[in-house]
């Protein structure tokens, strides 16, 4: 039976009943239960006699605040979003290398990009496909397990893993083997008051806990802000729109170019006139027959199944315009009266519109599921990853389930010969992690009608340089050639799939910034991958921004900047705008050219409310007087 207590009650009990080294496993992102982790941690700190290991991924902190104009930018925004949200000490001590001797902390996924400097964070990283993290924290000796759930009056004698059940639920059959077998493996669980009560796989009853933190969470949730969809993502978003089946089935990833798909997809359903001349003007029916054979621009007559390791805000924006909508059922014989169009869904009390493992999105999105129905929040089962991210287990009903399946993920960089890096530098200092990239890359090639989908940008600007994402080569791939599918970038599409390495390059070739081909023309032929006549269809030789700024220009509306909402003010968003622009063009320690950016600005009364939120309404000193001259610059060069 649950035992009820405090924190500190808990952690009492769980060092009596635990050998000397605990081994603490907690969710990836949202479901961690930060209060109880700190209050262990700290005990275990002191306690030079006893060992912490944590296993678990995507440790969610606070953006740094950085100096200067970051700073002011960062400070009001944070206090606004973040409120209360308990930071986890374990991962402050990470980012200072000041981890105690006694405890390790061990993730298969990091927070991108916020542990690169991070010793104690890189040594302890662990590469594992997010399907077998399950089986290895099982393996490394799991003791303990901790998280966040959610409660419902409806239901008094259950609680749902809500954002999480994706690696507990592949745990509990491990544990109740272990614990068959005399083994001491104990479970604790606290409520927060603000998750949503997730009904179907997530639910557990009230015995499959130990001990029950008795004081409610009611701290601020951490939440991923909608970041701005820039015009690169847009156009990526619309070349992958095409490849996207009516009927089928669709994964996405977080970030701006997942919103950016999002954007485009619902533009096809709703706006699909004008989204068909877009189309045209970007030229996207030179790749007519692959559009045709594997994707469409008609508006979904039939709609979507989503399937995805991750329940983004953009799936869930996608099932409001009725655009994901298509169920999917738990047995064999009715999924396939359903695939043969003899079921009436709406007499299917078990239907499913969505499977997910976790989710994590902006404060609207937990807000838009709190305010569900239960009958509507039942359309989204959150389940165990080893279901949404492998096909063995119940193979024959999964093949039925993911028709027509597209799964989209994002990478950083494309080699000339197909293969894709996400999650690591040349240098092996991890960025990320590999998380479910590989396992939907393999279901691409596993399932019938199935296709995976890598989009990048084409090119990045930093510092004032600009450099190529696609490449010779590079010394690190997160997805090996020989799984290379389908690559878009906002150039276009370049269909991989069991084409010779010549045709692969110049697929890509034809993709890329037209800045960057030359110079990746004469590396491919200097390494006899390509005919030293190649040419370049001419087609493809005005690959530039500029050319798409142009069309984005002519269809203005169907480039919103935040097409799924924002955290931001309106003044806030000209000031990010204005900010990135400045970190894109400028190296902000070079005196000479902060000099020049601050000569163009223009007078502090073209924007008074913008200086004022950055408290450079009246600047005092030499320093301050450079900071309102640039970010002066930065909005007039940015005016949206």
């Amino acid at each position: 039976m649950v035992q009820l207590c405090s924190i500190e009650q808990a952690v009492d009990d769980v060092l009596a009943r635990l050998p000397a080294h605990i081994h603490m496993g907690m969710p990836l992102g949202l479901g961690k239960p930060n209060l109880f982790a700190n209050a262990l941690y700290r005990r275990i700190a002191k306690l030079p006699e006893r060992a912490l290991t944590i296993y678990t991924a995507l440790s969610l902190g606070r953006p740094a605040l950085g100096d200067g104009l970051q700073k002011r930018f960062l400070e009001p925004f944070i206090e606004r979003v973040f409120g209360d949200y308990p930071e986890l000490e374990f991962l402050a001590a990470l980012h200072s290398d000041s981890l105690p001797k006694n405890i390790h902390v061990q993730q298969f996924f990091m927070q991108p990009g916020s542990l690169l400097h991070s010793t104690s964070a890189q040594q302890d990283y662990v590469s594992s496909n997010y399907s077998h993290a399950a089986r290895d924290i099982n393996a490394a000796g799991l003791n303990l397990v901790a998280q966040l759930v959610a409660s419902s009056a409806e239901h008094p004698d259950r609680l749902s893993l809500s954002c999480n059940p994706d690696i507990t639920l592949d745990l509990l059959p491990m544990i109740a083997k272990r614990r068959d077998a005399g083994e001491t493996v104990l479970i604790v669980g606290q409520v927060h008051t603000d998750l949503p009560y997730m009904p179907g796989d997530s639910e557990l009853g009230m015995d499959a806990f130990d001990y029950l933190i008795d004081a409610k969470d009611s701290t601020t949730l951490f939440s991923t802000p909608n970041m701005p969809v820039g015009f690169q993502d847009h156009f990526i978003g619309l070349h992958a729109s095409t490849l996207v089946r009516d009927g089928g089935t669709l994964q996405i990833g977080i970030g701006s170019m997942g919103d950016a798909l999002t954007a485009a997809l619902l533009a096809r359903q709703a706006d699909n006139e004008a989204y068909r001349l877009l189309l045209t003007d970007i030229d996207v029916y030179q790749w007519a027959p692959l559009i045709s054979r594997e994707g469409g621009v008609d508006p979904f007559a039939r709609g979507l199944y989503g399937c995805s390791e991750m329940f983004v805000n953009g799936l869930l924006v996608l099932a409001d315009a009725g655009i994901i909508r298509r169920k999917v059922y738990p047995d064999v014989a009715t999924q396939e009266q359903a695939n043969a169009g003899l079921l009436d869904d709406a007499a299917q009390p078990d239907g499913v519109s969505i499977h997910g493992g976790f989710f994590l999105g902006p404060r609207s999105f937990y807000q838009r599921l709190q305010e569900m129905t239960h009958t509507k929040r039942m359309q989204f089962n959150m389940t165990r990853i080893s279901y949404i991210n492998e096909l063995y287990g119940q193979e024959e009903l999964k093949r039925l389930q993911r028709q027509d399946a597209r799964f989209i993920n994002s990478a950083i960089t494309v080699t000339l010969l197909g293969a894709g890096v996400a999650d690591q530098l040349e240098d092996g200092r991890v960025l990320s992690g590999v998380g479910g990239q590989y396992n939907f890359v393999a279901q691409g090639h596993a399932l019938e009608g199935a296709r995976s989908i890598l989009i990048l940008r084409s090119w990045r600007e930093a510092a004032g340089e600009v450099s190529s994402n696609i490449v010779w080569e590079y010394g690190h791939c997160t997805i090996p050639r020989h799984l290379r599918d389908i690559v878009i970038t906002e150039y276009g599409i370049a269909d991989l799939r069991g084409q010779t390495d010549a045709k692969v390059i110049e697929a890509l070739l034809n993709i890329t910034d037209s800045r960057f081909q030359a110079d990746l023309i004469e590396q491919a032929q200097k390494a006899g991958k390509l005919p030293k006549d190649f040419l370049l269809d001419p087609r493809f030789s005005d690959n530039t921004p500029e050319r798409l700024l142009g069309i984005q220009a002519r269809h203005r509306r169907l480039f919103p900047e935040y097409p799924l909402g924002s955290d931001f003010t309106d003044e806030e968003r000209d000031l990010l705008r204005a900010l990135n622009w400045l970190k894109s063009k400028f190296k902000l320690t070079e005196i000479l050219e902060l000099g020049k950016a601050a000569l163009d600005a223009p007078e502090p009364e073209a924007f008074p409310e913008h200086l004022r939120r950055m408290r450079l309404d009246k600047p005092e000193g030499l320093k301050e007087d450079l900071y309102q001259r640039l970010l002066l610059a930065g909005l007039q060069a940015t005016a949206y």
